[in-house]
């Protein structure tokens, strides 16, 4: 009896987990994240200095703690067993999706400035990283560390666990939309941290960041789905994203119309994949086979 008194509430836990699927994910996603955020906000004091900075980590490991926490309640050992291998096989991405992934980002910011170029937009459309920074060892390891770090945080939880809740219920586009919808909420808070983006050429207005983190979130569908759904994939596309964003970036006032760009290849990926999938109008979403479809 006691035994059986000691599985209560991991059971109640799983039949709350699955009955709020796939609302419970944004649910302690977001709440946590405010829970230690609106405090560093409500202080206007720097994100930088202690306690906030404190809270600002802690509240960044939302979507890791919720992603980790539901899978473990909902799938126990077989989804921590499937999201492993998502993220250490290789395999999953073939050599022309690693091509993408790789020249993504700076074919696209190459080819923006070249746009602006021509267009007359601005004469300087790119802002490429100082050699104070390339040739320092401390400051580039550190470049290389955040720009890993929070895209493997954000990727665990987003697509190692929560995406296959909602592709299993909708399209891949539906699906992708509320995804992207929820995740830029998740920025917001950090738009108004007193110095969060001190030091860098991106200052983020909500009225063009947060339609084009929904347009991105588009496109990493259109990753993850094409390589097997690995998690690995979408982390380093992500990494990449940062990471070129810091060493050829946009220039301020280049910002808010190179989104256009960003619409463009997902409005495009869209026609010629299929709203289904995004892996071609006759291809199946790819599903793991622990996902509850309601």
């Amino acid at each position: 009896m006691s035994r059986y008194r000691s599985h209560q509430p991991a059971q109640r836990a799983a039949k709350l987990v699955r009955a709020t699927a796939p609302w419970g994910f944004p649910l302690l996603y977001l709440g946590w994240a405010y829970l230690f955020w609106l405090p560093v906000v409500a202080s206007e004091a720097s994100v930088y200095t202690y306690p906030n900075v404190v809270l600002l980590l802690v509240g960044g490991s939302s979507p890791l703690l919720a992603g980790l926490v539901l899978l473990w309640i909902n799938h126990g050992r077989a989804g921590f067993a499937d999201l492993r291998r998502r993220l250490l096989e290789l395999g999953r991405i073939s050599g022309r999706w690693w091509l993408i992934i790789l020249l993504f980002y700076p074919v696209f910011n190459l080819g923006a400035a070249g746009v602006a170029l021509l267009t007359g937009f601005t004469a300087k459309p790119l802002e490429f990283i100082g050699p104070d920074r390339l040739f320092d060892p401390g400051a580039l390891f550190f470049l290389l560390a955040v720009a890993l770090l929070f895209p493997a945080i954000e990727e665990i939880g987003l697509r190692g666990y929560w995406f296959d809740q909602l592709q299993a219920r909708w399209s891949a586009l539906v699906s992708s939309l509320i995804l992207g919808t929820v995740w830029a909420l998740w920025h917001v808070p950090l738009v108004y941290m007193s110095g969060y983006y001190e030091g860098t050429t991106f200052q983020p207005e909500l009225w063009w960041w947060l339609p084009s983190i929904v347009l991105t979130a588009i496109i990493g569908t259109w990753i993850y789905n094409n390589t097997a759904r690995s998690v690995l994939a979408v982390i380093v596309f992500h990494f990449l994203g940062n990471l070129t964003g810091e060493t050829i970036g946009f220039a301020p006032e280049l910002y808010p119309v190179v989104h256009i760009g960003t619409a463009i290849v997902a409005l495009a990926l869209v026609i010629w994949f299929g709203s289904g999938s995004l892996r071609g109008r006759d291809m199946p979403q790819p599903l793991p086979d622990w996902v509850t479809v309601r």
